[in-house]
């Protein structure tokens, strides 16, 4: 059983602990760049090599700090917790399930394992079969889903297909008829298959839009539409009876959860548009930064240190957001993505054991592209009056065959940018005064390719989960995002009690009152 009390004392600890400036964190210890610098390497045979640096030496975390926060880590049984997550234990307590997203990168129990094999050996039968023509030619895909079955597959795509597609993706989530309209538009009706996305296979959004998308295909006469759709769904019987033939449907477990589902059939338009391989080198990229989450302990455990830090400037600095700037056009859809990831399963008031949280919990993630995000937001990070940390991410190897300039100043904005956060500069001039000692972390990457995208983005999961069980918070359902979903529903079916405000917008909106 969890001591509440031995965890409160942890944290008025790291409260009292001295805030001391990055510049003299640096001057203190000679070695602080290797102490807080990690190198994740894997040899992944024929699916490649990963490689990446993850540098947390400027934040203000410190030995004294890191040894509260390991502490904490043992008190709030981060072991136990870690060991269920992989053994199949009930990590999802309101719900009464596992979850089993490892498993289908290879890292769970024997029986999950197996599981996820055979579901990914009947979906690459599938893909090997589209892409040597058994259902016609096939150059489109609109893939529909929403939240976690749409973001993380059309963060893949967009990451992954710069070079090579053999099928174009067009993922759809929003049931705003333009977004579905600008894929149509984009797509020759009688090469494009479509895919419906969806656990329950009832999400509204989501089935409005196949719905439209299946009247698309029958009004530019395509022959048996129904045929044109492949399902993937934790609930097979609810495909069956939208129409969709048996073989064209790729299930996946109950277990898997949305924001967790890119390594299961979810990830079907990421296999369709760059191939079996890649997607197996993705989950195999993924299955090393597991290896590793399962093994590491401490502060040598990175997302756990990754967690440590979120922690330190959420409840001990008392920082409201942080930053993701991606140094890389293929990774522009990552701060959506980590948006969905973090503040879906950490944005919580409630422990996993029903007692009221009175701590902040997950900070509001945002974030943008560099160099773009120099000219728009970073005036706020170096001059504004709040303290944001910020997480980098670049890579070493360019994504373009233009002139090396282009990716050389990529890098050296990147590099710069944390080091002027660090730094600041002290000015007569209060315009021209930048205060510095504003926190970064790095993450330079010898690649982006599939096996370190898998990486990148495992990561981040085990971080999410980390500082979960750090918070004492079931970071594996989400019902805040049900209340409003409902509501919608009353207000179509014009019945429950709204206020004012709401019926008189209704009225304006021309909905029925």
């Amino acid at each position: 059983m969890t001591d509440h009390t031995k965890i409160t004392d942890a944290w008025t600890r790291l409260a009292k602990l001295p805030q001391t400036t990055l510049s003299d964190l640096f001057a203190a210890d000679g070695d602080r760049v290797a102490k807080m610098s990690q190198r994740i390497d894997a040899d992944l045979g024929e699916l490649g090599q990963l490689g990446m640096l993850l540098d947390w030496s400027k934040t203000h975390l410190d030995d004294a700090a890191l040894d509260v926060f390991e502490d904490l880590a043992q008190t709030a049984g981060f072991d136990a917790a870690r060991d269920a997550l992989f053994d199949g234990g009930i990590v999802n307590p309101t719900e009464g399930r596992p979850a089993t997203h490892g498993a289908m990168r290879g890292s769970g129990t024997e029986a999950d394992v197996e599981e996820a094999e055979a579901l990914l050996a009947r979906m690459g039968m599938l893909v090997e079969a589209i892409h040597e023509g058994a259902l016609g030619t096939i150059k489109h895909l609109i893939h529909i889903g929403i939240g976690g079955s749409a973001l993380g597959p059309a963060l893949a795509v967009d990451a992954l297909t710069r070079d090579l597609k053999l099928v174009d993706v067009h993922v759809v989530s929003n049931i705003d008829g333009l977004a579905l309209e600008q894929a149509f538009a984009a797509c020759d009706p009688e090469t494009t298959l479509i895919a419906v996305a969806s656990k329950t296979f009832t999400t509204t959004e989501t089935m409005t839009n196949a719905n439209s998308a299946l009247k698309w295909l029958a009004d530019n006469k395509v022959d048996d539409p129904s045929g044109r759709i492949v399902a993937l769904t934790a609930n097979p019987q609810g495909a069956v009876d939208f129409g969709v033939d048996e073989t064209r449907i790729l299930p996946f477990p109950e277990s898997v959860g949305g924001r967790y589902s890119l390594w299961s059939s979810i990830g079907f338009p990421v296999a369709l548009a760059v191939g079996m391989e890649d997607f197996q080198a993705m989950l195999a990229g993924a299955q090393a930064i597991d290896t590793h989450f399962r093994g590491a302990n401490g502060r040598t455990n990175a997302p756990l240190l990754a967690a440590f830090g979120d922690l330190y400037y959420t409840r001990i600095r008392g920082c409201q957001t942080r930053a993701v700037f991606a140094y890389d056009e293929r990774l522009a859809l990552l701060p959506d993505y980590l948006q969905q990831l973090e503040m879906e399963s950490n944005g919580k008031s409630v422990r996993a054991d029903g007692g009221p949280i009175t701590q902040p919990t997950a900070p509001v993630t945002w974030g943008g592209v560099g160099t773009d995000a120099q000219h728009a937001v970073f005036q706020l990070l170096h001059q504004g009056t709040h303290l944001i940390p910020v997480d980098f991410i670049a890579t070493v190897a360019p994504g373009d065959e233009l002139d090396p300039a282009h990716h050389r100043n990529l890098l050296l904005n990147c590099l710069a940018q944390g080091a002027a956060l660090m730094a600041g500069k002290q000015s007569d001039d209060p315009a021209r005064n930048y205060p510095g000692d504003r926190p970064s972390a790095m993450f330079l990457l010898d690649d982006i390719d599939a096996a370190t995208f898998g990486a990148m983005i495992a990561f981040h999961e085990h971080r999410t989960f980390a500082a979960a069980v750090l918070m004492g918070i079931n970071p594996f359902d989400q019902f805040g995002v049900e209340l409003g979903k409902a509501m919608a529903k009353s207000i179509d079916s014009g019945e429950g009690d709204f206020d004012a405000s709401t019926l008189a917008l209704m009225a304006a909106a021309g909905l029925k009152v």
